[in-house]
C-alpha cells in the first residue's frame, strides 16, 4: 500500500475529514468528487473511473485483496480505523472499502454524442435507489447513455451509486434541469422520444417501430411523467398488464421498455 506500515488513519486525520463531506451534495458539488463504497464499485471505480484514493480498514482489506491490487501502486491506498470507516459510510452496515472518485456526469451535448441508437431519460426520478437500477439496467440494456432530467436525484448520491453495482461508471451520465432542453437535444441527436406512460392508447406489444434509434422517457415513481413531457414526447407506450397487477414500479418498466428496444435492434432480419 502506498502509504507508511503500521500507520491507520482516524475520523480526525485531515483526509478522512476532507472525505467525509462528499457524503452531502454540497461537499460532492463542490469537490468534484464522491465516494464509492464497497468491494464491487470499487472495483469498477479502478477500472473504469477515476480514484484519487482509496480508504479500506485491516478486515476489509483482507477480505479484497483482488479489488485492492487493481490500484497496482497508482492509487494512493489508506488503512483507517473502525470509526473513520463508519463516517465515510452511508450504509447501516459500513464495508470498510471506500474510493474517492471524480465525479461522472458529462455534458448532455456529450452524452447523446456520435449517433446514440438507445438512451434512457430518468425525469423527475428523485428516489436514488431507483436511479441507480435504472442505470444498472440501462448498461445492461447497452444503453449508450443515461439523462436525468428535471428535478432528479444526484448520480452521485451514495445509494444510487451502490443500487448501480458500479454501472455509474461505465456509461455516459448527463443531467439538465431542462426538461425540454432534454428532450430537444434527443431529437436532435436523431432519437424518437417514447414517453413509458401506463395509460397511453398503444401498448407496447404493437410497437414495430423500435430499431430506430429511442429515448425513452421514465418519470417520477409517484406520479410518473408531467402532462406537459408526455405532450412534448414523438410518441407513448404502456407496458401491458397480463395480471391483475395494478402498475409496475419503476425499475422493472425501465427493464421491459430498454430490453424491448435492445432486443428489437439486436434481433436478426429475415428475408
Amino acid at each position: 500500500m502506498n502509504q507508511q506500515p503500521g500507520v491507520v488513519f482516524s475520523h480526525k486525520t485531515p483526509r478522512v475529514v476532507a472525505a467525509r463531506k462528499l457524503t452531502t451534495r454540497s461537499g460532492r458539488e463542490e469537490a468534484g468528487r464522491f465516494l464509492a463504497e464497497g468491494a464491487q464499485a470499487v472495483r469498477e471505480a479502478l477500472g473504469h473511473g477515476t480514484v484519487h484514493e482509496v480508504f479500506v480498514t485491516e478486515a476489509a482489506a483482507g477480505r479484497n485483496a483482488d479489488v485492492l491490487a487493481l490500484a497496482d501502486g497508482s492509487v494512493r491506498v489508506s488503512m483507517i480505523d473502525r470509526r473513520a470507516a463508519e463516517l465515510l459510510s452511508e450504509t447501516v452496515t459500513p464495508q470498510g472499502l471506500v474510493a474517492v472518485c471524480d465525479t461522472v456526469t458529462v455534458s448532455l451535448e456529450r452524452a447523446l454524442a456520435g449517433g446514440p441508437g438507445l438512451v434512457a431519460v430518468l425525469v423527475g426520478v428523485s428516489d436514488p435507489g431507483n436511479a441507480g437500477t435504472v442505470i444498472r439496467v440501462a448498461d445492461a440494456a447497452g444503453a449508450d447513455a443515461v439523462v436525468l432530467a428535471g428535478d432528479a436525484v444526484d448520480v452521485h448520491n451514495g445509494k444510487c451509486v451502490r443500487a448501480s453495482t458500479g454501472s455509474v461508471f461505465h456509461l455516459p451520465l448527463a443531467r439538465s434541469r431542462d426538461v425540454h432542453a432534454v428532450l430537444a437535444a434527443c431529437q436532435r441527436a436523431g432519437l424518437r422520444t417514447v414517453a413509458a406512460d401506463g395509460s397511453a392508447d398503444t401498448s407496447l406489444e404493437t410497437a414495430d417501430w423500435l430499431t430506430e434509434p429511442t429515448a425513452w422517457l421514465l418519470g417520477n415513481e409517484a406520479h410518473g411523467l408531467p402532462e406537459e413531457t408526455l405532450g412534448a414526447a414523438d410518441r407513448a407506450l404502456r407496458v401491458p398488464l397480463y395480471g391483475r397487477a395494478e402498475s409496475l414500479n419503476l425499475a422493472t418498466a425501465a427493464a421491459v421498455c430498454l430490453y424491448a428496444s435492445a432486443m428489437a435492434r439486436r434481433r436478426p432480419t429475415t428475408g
